[in-house]
């Protein structure tokens, strides 16, 4: 009887205890709940941070960027000579400006994650501010920016770029870089479309939505329909993605090459969507003519070890 007490009177305390540790942990496990939510850092080290600011998510946090950031140097000029050749592309339109970015990592498997494809899509909108600062009188205007360059641009909150590079590096635990952008803006009647490839399916307008892949295409067209045929100008982004075209072309000067697989031309090549016609006509069917356009593939070299400012007069459309 005694011995029976005893136990009662044990698993009774034990179940106070138990209860009281759940109670006195509901904060800081609502806190760290939050804090590995906000800024993606593990478990362990997110514990860490609010033991020593008292369950403080603010302070908490900012000691672990001031960590990340430290480490991520560390980290970064560690790892600084691993070749990176997998990576992602990023197609951002808004309105009358646009920006492509590449950005590369070591393996695929960070190429997926979606962490690296948020840090795309942060570089590709800071260079898309960038651009939105930039007044011009003319039809089309374009600015290319090497990695150098890139890593020196400035966000909202007083770091570079490369600052935030660091973080990602450190947060990734391998060798990453930003290796190229292309910002467009264009006036009066013309427009821009973008697509990145492979991309999702059954998706509609991706106006103001960072596109991700290997490959990606930015298209400036004129056209006389008011309406957007988002749908058409996605098909012939994907023409420049999968045929690889060097020019659009000029119907006076340039004559189709007589073997159809080896046409760079753009308003000579097969339609993709419809074999029976030519670029060129679909782009008459749809009143619509391309100013220029300009294509990313991840890892691609650039022709003679050319700077990006001269890669880019190189690829001119026309």
């Amino acid at each position: 009887m005694l011995v029976q007490r005893l136990c009662m009177r044990a698993v009774h305390t034990t179940r106070q205890l138990c209860a009281g540790a759940s109670a006195g942990t509901g904060l800081e496990k609502s806190a760290l709940a939050a804090l590995r939510k906000k800024t993606g850092y593990t478990f362990a080290n997110c514990k860490k941070a609010l033991e020593m600011h008292n369950n403080d998510v603010s302070l908490a946090e900012k000691w672990l960027n001031d960590q990340a950031q430290s480490m991520g140097w560390t980290k970064a000029t560690k790892v600084a000579d691993r070749a990176t050749a997998q990576g992602l592309v990023g197609v951002l339109i808004r309105g009358n400006r646009g920006a492509m970015v590449e950005l590369n990592c070591e393996t695929d498997f960070v190429a997926r994650n979606d962490t690296f494809k948020r840090f795309v899509d942060h570089v590709a909108r800071i260079c898309l501010h960038y651009t939105d600062m930039t007044d011009f009188d003319g039809d089309l205007w374009k600015l290319g920016f090497d990695g150098d360059a890139l890593k020196n641009l400035r966000t909202d909150e007083g770091r570079t770029l490369g600052d935030h590079l660091a973080l990602l590096i450190g947060a990734m635990g391998e060798n990453a870089s930003i290796r190229r952008a292309l910002c467009f803006k264009v006036n009066n009647d013309l427009r821009l479309a973008g697509y990145a490839h492979p991309a999702p399916t059954n998706v509609g307008s991706t106006e103001g939505i960072t596109q991700v892949g290997k490959y990606g295409a930015v298209v400036a067209y004129r056209s006389t329909h008011k309406l957007l045929d988002f749908e058409f100008h996605k098909s012939i982004c994907q023409q420049i993605v999968g045929m690889k075209p060097k020019k659009v072309g000029e119907y006076d000067k340039d004559q189709p090459n007589e073997n159809k697989d080896e046409e760079t031309c753009l308003i000579h090549q097969e339609y993709l969507l419809d074999a029976d016609k030519t670029v060129g006509e679909a782009l008459q069917e749809h009143n619509c003519e391309i100013v220029d356009f300009h294509r990313f593939e991840c890892g691609q070299q650039l022709s003679g070890g050319l700077n990006l400012e001269e890669y880019i007069r190189s690829q001119s459309s026309n």
